[in-house]
């Protein structure tokens, strides 16, 4: 892939994460049991873009992730360097 869909109305931000380990525990606590199988991505966004926007810690050490509103996640899609790569799968 090389973009990420348009977000849903309920939706009103994008939430990419900063580590592949956050991004598993969201994977199997939340989206597995809401639901059943859910994916693990991987994406490089140029520098310059994702500088306006601070990183923001929601717990623990690892949990950092970015918020993006979705008015701009096609300005992030035109940003993303090579492919978006799906490193995990859980179900």
């Amino acid at each position: 892939w090389r973009a990420f869909p348009p977000r849903l109305n309920d939706q009103p931000i994008f939430y990419p994460v900063t580590n592949e380990e956050y991004a598993t525990q969201i994977t199997v606590d939340w989206n597995v049991p809401a639901y059943g199988t859910s994916y693990v991505v991987r994406f490089d966004v140029a520098d310059d873009f994702m500088a306006a926007y601070a990183v923001q810690n929601v717990g623990a050490a690892h949990m950092n992730e970015y918020w993006i509103p979705s008015e701009d996640l096609v300005a992030m899609n035109d940003n993303i360097i090579g492919q978006i790569e799906v490193i995990g799968t859980y179900s």
